[in-house]
């Protein structure tokens, strides 16, 4: 799979302390696993030019407490509060002052953001999909992205999971109903 770079970004999605560290309150195994992966992602993007984008997860600690039925700290306990050492993308993960990075508070990076706006001032219309967790944040931030007409590309093998199967379902679900799944080294810039 040939991508343009001057028209496609790479989309990390929430690989932050809380999900991808043994010591974070949502670590999984899985998560940790998609680091170097999201890493070399990072890289060959950087290297051919194209945008990286940057997801993180953070949630004031008072954002659910009106709710009506969405309500994160209920479903998976508190996680990723904001200031907290949680909501910082992981070390090995190369952040340059180029890159965007976006604060969520829900699912979906879209939802309530500079997301969108950012990308169409910028021509992107393909995102490269790494990150965590994938029937979480990637599904949900991908799925919206192809609502919204950009091509969504997940890379299979640069996305986090609690479970295997959990990603199996997340991953056929997006390659039959809005983008295309491929692994890595299917992916080059040109």
């Amino acid at each position: 799979m040939n991508l343009d770079p001057e028209s496609t970004a790479v989309v990390v999605v929430d690989m932050q302390n809380g999900f991808c560290h043994p010591d974070g309150s949502l670590y999984a195994p899985g998560s940790e696993n998609a680091i170097e992966p999201c890493a070399s992602l990072v890289a060959r993007a950087h290297d051919a030019g194209a945008a990286v984008v940057y997801t993180r997860d953070v949630h004031p600690p008072g954002q659910f407490e009106d709710a009506h039925y969405y309500d994160e700290f209920d479903r998976w306990g508190e996680h990723v509060v904001e200031g907290s050492w949680e909501t910082e993308i992981v070390d090995e993960l190369d952040v340059a002052k180029e890159d965007l990075v976006v604060v969520k508070h829900t699912y979906d990076a879209f939802y309530q953001t500079e997301l969108e706006g950012w990308l169409d001032a910028h021509g992107i219309d393909n995102l490269v999909f790494g990150g965590t967790l994938a029937n979480v944040c990637v599904l949900h931030t991908a799925g919206s992205a192809g609502l919204r007409d950009y091509r969504p590309v997940l890379v299979e093998d640069a996305i986090g999971f609690i479970e295997e199967d959990d990603r199996e379902y997340a991953l056929d679900h997006a390659g039959w109903l809005f983008g295309e799944v491929n692994e890595l080294d299917e992916i080059e810039f040109a």
